[in-house]
C-alpha cells in the first residue's frame, strides 16, 4: 500500500514537472556551473592524470578556485542561464562556445595570480581539453534535459494526436525540426511529412519519413498505419492551394485540416502560436489584395480621423488599419457600449502610442455629432455606421432610414459645417437594384452624399469636403453573418439552415474589404462611388456542406441542411452594379468606379425631410410609398411591402 502511495506520488511530481512553463533560471545556473566544475576538476585532471602529469594538490584546490570565479564570471557575462533548455536550439551553440573560451581565460588569469605551477604545456593542453570538454557537457546536459522531456511528456502527459506536415519546403521542415514547436504544438506530434508524387523510395529528412501519394486510396493506406489524426499546412497559401485536393481528400477520410496561422493573426505580446483547424475562412480567401500603403501614410499623417460605427465588424478593423499609421488622434464613434469597451480595452493593449478617443453616441442626434466636431475637429471621416440586417429592417422600416439615411446626412452635413477634408462612406451590394428596405435605405445614403458632393463642386453649396463611396458585398466572419451562425449550428449538431438552394453572396474578408476602403479613400477625388472585387459568387448551400465536411462530419448522416425559404426582402443573388450602370477603371486593379445616375441636391434634400419626418411618425407605408417614389428601381421581394410595386 505504502509502496503504491509513493508511486503515485512520484507520477503526480513528475506531472507537475512535464507541466511546468520553465525552470527557474538560477536552478539552471546551478546545474551549469556544476557540470563546469566538474569538467574542471574531473574531466581536465583525469586527462593530466592519463598523460602523467603530476599537479599538487594545492594546484588542485587553486584550479577549483580558478574554475568556480571563471564560470561564474563567464555565465553571467552570455547569460546562458536565461534561456528555456527544453526549447534550446543550435543558434545557442555559440554562447556556450563563448562561455567556454571566456572561462578558460578566465582561470588562466587566476591561476597566474595564485601562482599555480602549471608549465606553459599544461596550460595549453588544460585549456583545450577544458573549453572542449565545457562545450561538449553544456550541450549533452541540454541534449539529456529535452530528451527527458520529450519522454515525461509521451508517458504522462495527455495523448497527442499524430500528424503529417504536408510539404517538404524550407517552411515545413522548419515547423516539424523547431525545438519550439513545443510552444504551438502542445496537443500534437508531428510523425513526418507528406506531398503528392509517384516517388516510392524510402526518404528521411531530419530522421523524419516522408510519404508520397498520388491520390485518395494512398492516402487511406497512411490512415491505420500511422495511426494518423490530421495534417498540418505550414501556411494559409499553401492551404488554399490544396483546397481542391488534399483538403478535400481529409474531408473524405475524416482528418483534420490544421494549419500555422498567420503572424497578423496573433495579438501583439502573445507569444504562443498555436495552430489552429483550417476554416472556412481560409479557403475562400484569395490573392493577398496589395494597397499603396505609402499613398495612405502622407493622406493620413498628422490628421485627426473620425470612424463612425467604431465597434462594429467593419468599423473596429478600419481602426486596427489606421492605428498602423502615423496619424494625430482616432476619434472611436459608436453606440453599442460594451463593444465599444471591448475594443477600447484592444486598442489599449495593442497601440500603446495611438491617440484615440472612445466616444459613446448615435448618429441620429445632430446634438452629440455636433459636440465630437466641435471638440475634435477631424479631417477625415470613415462613416461605417448603419443597421445591415435584411429580415430585421424589413421589420422595422422607419429605424433604417432614421440611421441609415438620417444618420448619414447628419453626419455629413457636420462634415461639410467642419471642414472635414473627406468623408469615406461605406455601402453595400444590396444598394444596387434594392429588393428590401436595408438595400434602399443605403441607396438613399448613397444618393444624399453624391448629390451634396456634387452640388459642392459646382458652387451650389459652400465647403471643400470631398465625399467618397465604397460599395462592396458580405464580409466574411462579420457580426452576424452566415459564417458565424453555420459554426454555431454544427456545434451543437445541427441543422444548419439555408433560405434557398439556389441561393448565392459574394464573400470578402474583413481586413481585405477595410485595406480597399482606405485605398479607394485615397484615390476618391469626390462624388465617386467605388466597387470592389468580390471575386467569384458562393453557393450558400455548397459553404454549408463544405463547413460541415471541414468540421469532419458527414452532410445528412450527422449533419442535416434544413432549406427554410427567403426571408423578407432577401433575393437569390446579390449584384454589384444596375443594369444601367457601367464602370470605369482606377489605378487598382481590384477597384473600379460606377457610373450612377446623378441627382439634384435640392431635390434630394426635399425627400430625405419627407422620408425622415414619416419615419419619426412611424407612418410605415406612406415611407416606403416615398421610398420607391424615388429610388424607382426599388422592388420588393418576399416581403409585405410588395403590393406598393403596383
Amino acid at each position: 500500500m505504502n509502496f503504491r502511495y509513493s508511486y503515485n506520488r512520484w507520477l503526480l511530481l513528475l506531472g507537475r514537472v512535464v507541466n511546468l512553463r520553465y525552470i527557474n533560471r538560477w536552478i539552471i545556473f546551478c546545474a551549469d556551473l556544476l557540470v563546469s566544475l566538474g569538467v574542471s576538476l574531473i574531466g581536465v585532471l583525469g586527462l593530466l592524470s592519463i598523460l602523467r602529469i603530476h599537479v599538487e594538490s594545492a594546484d588542485v584546490l587553486r584550479l577549483g578556485l580558478a574554475s568556480l570565479i571563471g564560470s561564474v564570471f563567464s555565465f553571467w557575462a552570455f547569460k546562458v542561464y536565461h534561456g528555456v533548455i527544453r526549447y534550446s536550439t543550435l543558434r545557442g551553440v555559440w554562447r556556450i562556445g563563448a562561455v567556454a573560451v571566456l572561462k578558460v581565460l578566465l582561470m588562466c588569469l587566476v591561476l597566474s595570480c595564485l601562482g599555480a605551477g602549471f608549465s606553459p604545456s599544461v596550460y595549453w593542453v588544460g585549456c583545450i581539453s577544458d573549453a572542449a570538454l565545457t562545450i561538449v557537457m553544456l550541450i549533452a546536459l541540454r541534449v539529456f534535459v529535452i530528451n527527458v522531456y520529450n519522454s515525461l511528456l509521451t508517458q504522462l502527459g495527455k495523448k497527442r494526436k499524430r500528424i503529417l506536415v504536408f510539404g517538404t519546403g524550407e517552411e515545413s521542415v522548419m515547423i516539424a525540426t523547431s525545438a519550439s514547436q513545443q510552444v504551438f504544438l502542445s496537443n500534437y506530434s508531428i510523425i513526418g511529412f507528406i506531398r503528392f508524387g509517384a516517388l516510392k523510395k524510402s526518404m528521411r529528412i531530419a530522421e523524419l519519413p516522408v510519404y508520397q501519394i498520388e491520390n485518395l486510396d494512398d492516402l487511406y493506406r497512411l490512415i491505420p498505419r500511422n495511426n494518423l489524426d490530421g495534417i498540418l499546412f505550414p501556411n494559409i497559401k499553401t492551404a488554399q492551394q490544396e483546397r481542391d485536393r488534399l483538403v478535400r481528400y481529409c474531408e473524405q477520410a475524416l482528418l483534420k485540416t490544421l494549419v500555422v496561422p498567420e503572424m497578423e493573426e496573433i495579438r501583439d505580446g502573445q507569444m504562443k502560436r498555436s495552430i489552429r483547424e483550417v476554416r472556412i475562412e481560409d479557403l475562400l480567401g484569395r490573392e493577398e489584395i496589395r494597397i499603396n500603403l505609402t499613398e495612405i501614410g502622407n493622406l493620413l499623417e498628422g490628421k485627426t480621423i473620425l470612424v463612425t460605427g467604431a465597434a462594429g465588424s467593419i468599423g473596429s478593423e478600419i481602426c486596427r488599419q489606421l492605428a498602423h499609421f502615423p496619424i494625430k488622434r482616432l476619434i472611436c464613434f459608436d453606440a453599442a457600449e460594451t463593444p465599444m469597451h471591448n475594443l477600447r480595452l484592444e486598442l489599449e493593449e495593442r497601440f500603446e502610442r495611438l491617440d484615440f478617443v472612445p466616444v459613446i453616441g448615435d448618429v441620429r442626434s445632430p446634438e452629440r455629432v455636433d459636440y465630437v466636431f466641435r471638440n475634435w475637429h477631424p479631417q477625415v471621416v470613415f462613416h461605417a455606421a448603419a443597421y445591415k440586417h435584411v429580415p430585421l429592417m424589413e421589420e422595422n422600416p422607419c429605424e433604417a432610414v432614421r440611421t441609415n439615411v438620417f444618420g448619414t446626412r447628419v453626419m455629413a452635413d457636420a462634415s461639410v459645417a467642419y471642414g472635414v477634408e473627406k468623408f469615406v462612406m461605406i455601402s453595400t451590394d444590396k444598394a444596387v437594384n434594392p429588393t428590401n428596405i436595408m438595400g434602399c435605405s443605403k441607396r438613399l445614403a448613397e444618393i444624399y452624399v453624391q448629390s451634396l458632393s456634387m452640388a459642392l463642386q459646382r458652387g451650389e453649396k459652400r465647403g471643400n469636403t470631398r465625399f467618397i463611396t465604397t460599395r462592396f458585398g458580405n464580409v466574411l466572419g462579420s457580426n452576424g453573418s452566415v459564417i458565424p451562425r453555420f459554426r454555431e449550428q454544427i456545434a451543437k449538431g445541427g441543422p444548419v439552415t439555408v433560405t434557398h438552394p439556389d441561393i448565392i453572396r459574394y464573400f470578402m474578408t474583413i481586413p481585405e474589404a477595410c485595406r480597399l476602403v482606405l485605398e479607394a479613400g485615397t484615390m476618391g477625388n469626390g462624388g465617386e462611388i467605388f466597387i470592389f472585387d468580390m471575386g467569384e459568387p458562393v453557393k450558400i448551400a455548397d459553404l454549408a456542406k463544405r463547413m460541415i465536411e471541414l468540421s469532419g462530419l458527414r452532410v445528412d448522416k450527422d449533419i442535416e441542411i434544413k432549406y427554410t425559404g427567403l426571408r423578407p426582402g432577401e433575393k437569390l443573388y446579390e449584384e454589384l452594379l444596375s443594369n444601367k450602370e457601367n464602370t470605369k477603371e482606377t489605378p487598382h486593379e481590384k477597384i473600379r468606379v460606377a457610373r450612377v445616375r446623378e441627382y439634384a441636391y435640392p431635390e434630394v434634400v426635399e425627400h430625405v425631410d419627407k422620408l425622415v419626418e414619416l419615419s419619426l411618425r412611424v407612418e410605415i407605408l406612406p415611407m416606403v410609398r416615398e421610398m420607391k417614389a424615388f429610388v424607382p428601381e426599388f422592388k420588393s421581394k418576399n416581403s409585405r411591402f410588395e403590393s406598393l410595386d403596383a
